[in-house]
């Protein structure tokens, strides 16, 4: 795959801004980060240019300094030379490729924690933005009688599949653009994304969650919270718990 690679200077005054910032550019295309440089597929650079251009112009604090194709490279192998098996309580493995959540990032290791505080035998769960895979393969480590792993992103699917059979744990993984589409229903739903796209997937995740069931939202701040159990509360979701870590959230909601 061919990649563009965008040199790009940010001066934010709070590091809460700039990862807003930075999620705004995932959600545009791009899929890696180092540093003052940003990595997105040509293909999306060319098709995304003006909205990609305009998210820069619409913010004093970000600059695009240049932005220009990269050699030919194995990008996959790159990465993965850079990014080692990581290695996570219950003997869990994690090859994260190009994909969000290798264990350690403080949304990931809350959400983990708090699978591994509370009971999931024989439950059905759901783990919506899957990215590795790895809180679905938690969540089937720690009894869940059935996991399915969900995401937009093909890649996503590939690499959670993986890990998956790496950890040798039985969970479905489906490329997916509605959680709607599944016809399910589950006794506990994982979303660790962006706000925006919690605030979107609010009514999809009331209607496939089973009465006394719980979701399990993250990725936010604390000043997202009001508008998200807001939201919730329209399709009887009420929060039961909120954990932090650092600057991040983690909102607990039963139906």
């Amino acid at each position: 795959m061919k990649y563009h690679v965008a040199h790009i200077d940010l001066h934010f005054d709070e590091q809460w801004q700039e990862d807003l910032f930075i999620q705004s550019l995932f959600d545009a295309g791009f899929d890696t980060f180092d540093g003052h440089d940003a990595y997105i597929p040509s293909e999306v650079w060319e098709t995304n240019q003006n909205a990609i251009e305009a998210l820069f112009a619409g913010e004093e604090k970000a600059n695009l300094v240049s932005i220009e194709a990269c050699p030919d490279e194995n990008w996959n192998a790159t990465w993965e030379a850079e990014h080692p098996v990581q290695e996570l309580p219950l003997g869990i493995r994690i090859i994260p490729h190009c994909a969000f959540g290798a264990g350690y990032h403080e949304t990931t290791s809350m959400m983990i924690n708090a699978l591994m505080a509370n009971e999931l035998h024989g439950k059905r769960v759901l783990d919506h933005g899957t990215g590795t895979g790895v809180l679905a393969i938690f969540a089937k480590r720690l009894g869940a009688s059935e996991v399915l792993a969900l995401d937009i992103d093909d890649k996503s699917v590939l690499n959670a599949q993986e890990n998956a059979a790496l950890n040798n744990e039985d969970i479905e993984v489906e490329i997916c653009k509605s959680i709607l589409d599944t016809n399910r229903t589950f006794d506990l739903i994982l979303a660790n994304i962006h706000r925006n796209i919690l605030l979107a997937n609010m009514h999809a995740y009331a209607n496939c969650l089973a009465q006394g069931g719980e979701l399990w939202l993250s990725g936010f701040y604390e000043s997202d919270i009001e508008a998200l159990t807001h939201e919730a509360a329209l399709y009887g979701l009420h929060p039961i718990d909120i954990l932090s870590n650092g600057e991040w959230r983690l909102v607990r909601l039963l139906r």
